[in-house]
């Protein structure tokens, strides 16, 4: 059985790239990520197979990807986190529940999407409550910007889906507006552009918090039409 203490990784002294057991670093405050060439998670040497890959977003504690990996054996699964003991929690679930069609990813979102994924190399893409950053002075800060887009755009094969979900009506608002400008995206849901009713979608830890808490969850889905 895994532990947290197993999992070893470079310092912040001597951050860098690296690959450990199914866990990627991305590192922050790092200079260097277009000299690492990592190899594809479409490529077979990372998950030893072929099948679809898909890339979650604010992965928390796992509970979501965990549970898709499990329920889902024949698509490879990539879960992206920014805080290392949230990350590292996901890594030692991964290895306990033997899922080798999960892989870790430790890092900023738009960085990782930049630099660590090939074009047309994924086939949907989930973002699971990000942080609003709700301040008008804190937009910078916010994972679902246009930068981001373009490389969703980017990543994402033709035809794939983008799914955003969110507890937060400004959130909701924010989502919209920014994807709405890129004109290779087609929502799934005619106005307000969202629903409230996603069966089988899957729970999360923050999910189970605002549901218990009275608050409404909104799912957004796009699916990119670039040839």
């Amino acid at each position: 059985m895994k532990k947290p203490a197993d999992l070893k990784i470079p310092s912040y002294e001597e951050r860098k790239p690296c690959i450990v057991e199914g866990f990627l670093v991305v590192p922050s405050n790092y200079s260097l990520h277009d000299k690492w060439n990592p190899p594809s998670f479409s490529d077979p040497q990372i998950f030893n197979n072929n099948n679809d890959v898909c890339v979650e977003y604010c992965s928390g504690n796992g509970q979501w990807i965990l549970e898709k990996a499990r329920q889902n054996p024949n698509i490879n699964w990539v879960g992206v986190e920014k805080r290392f003991d949230r990350s590292r929690k996901i890594w030692v679930k991964k290895h306990n529940m033997n899922l080798n069609n999960l892989f870790v990813v430790y890092g900023e979102g738009l960085i990782f999407t930049k630099y660590y994924l090939k074009e047309n190399s994924i086939s949907s893409i989930f973002i699971n409550f990000p942080d609003p950053w709700p301040k008008n002075c804190h937009i910078k800060n916010r994972l679902v910007n246009t930068p981001f887009m373009e490389e969703l755009s980017r990543v994402i094969k033709p035809m794939g889906n983008a799914t955003f979900v969110t507890d937060d009506d400004k959130a909701t608002e924010w989502i919209i507006k920014v994807v709405s400008k890129e004109k290779q995206w087609r929502s799934s849901y005619e106005k307000p552009y969202f629903t409230c009713d996603f069966p089988d979608y899957g729970d999360s830890y923050f999910k189970d918090l605002w549901v218990k808490k009275g608050l409404q969850i909104k799912y957004m889905q796009w699916q990119n039409q670039k040839l």
